[in-house]
């Protein structure tokens, strides 16, 4: 059996991405591959608007259409959904954060060791609106919660770390990532949650599954089991 690994792109102010977490993470339990995850920034303007409020929800002000609207409310209504049945708290954001330094803090956390412990308390804290993603004190401080040495930290965000995100981010676009959550594997994209079970077909047809991993997949595509499929939250 030949191990693979899985190129994950993930973005901290995605809820999408939060909700995907959790399934991506049995990939490793119920295949012989490994995951490398990896920031993504969105730049959610560009194609949702943008919009700021304040703690009231009143509008601050605001650059989208009535369409864009639309999809952003239905968004969140879809992810709370989708939340609500695993007991995770999503709130939706006051204004489009800049998550880069997020992403930068994930690099760090990566080299660390940490980037389980790191996530976890990202995603939670700031889809609780109680974390600035843009605050350098307050991503180091998470890091140190997670477990990370930080003392090189500082000196990581001005250099290095950020020469890292831009390679990453040369590196999704060669592929063709466009949003998050997206897989790569051999170089083919499967962008969203909706797809793990997909990926899961994939890796199965590498001969890739451990124990019960086909069972897994057949389950999910029903038409090949001759049963009842389930759903991929």
């Amino acid at each position: 059996m030949t191990s693979k690994t899985l190129d994950i792109y993930i973005d901290y102010k995605s809820p999408y991405a939060y909700l995907a977490i959790a399934p991506a993470r049995t990939f490793e339990r119920d295949f012989d591959v490994a995951l490398n995850w990896l920031p993504f920034t969105l730049d959610i303007a560009s194609y949702r608007g943008s919009a700021e409020v304040d703690d009231e929800r009143r509008l601050l002000h605001e650059d989208r259409t009535a369409y864009q609207w639309r999809r952003v409310r239905y968004a969140y209504m879809d992810v709370r959904r989708h939340a609500n049945l695993r007991g995770l708290t999503i709130l939706g954001t006051q204004k489009i954060w800049d998550s880069s330094l997020a992403g930068i803090g994930m690099l760090y956390a990566n080299r660390q060791g940490v980037f389980r412990a790191y996530t976890d308390i990202v995603y939670e804290r700031f889809w609780r609106r109680e974390l600035d993603i843009e605050d350098e004190t307050v991503i180091a401080e998470v890091l140190a919660a997670a477990g990370a040495d930080t003392k090189a930290f500082a000196e990581f965000v001005s250099g290095e770390g950020r020469i890292a995100l831009d390679t990453v981010h040369s590196r999704a676009d060669e592929f063709g990532v466009f949003g998050v959550p997206t897989i790569v594997l051999d170089g083919e994209i499967f962008w969203g949650r909706e797809q793990f079970p997909m990926v899961r077909l994939r890796l199965n047809e590498l001969g890739l599954a451990r124990g019960d991993g086909e069972a897994l997949v057949d389950l999910a595509y029903p038409w090949r089991a001759g049963g009842a499929g389930v759903g991929w939250a």
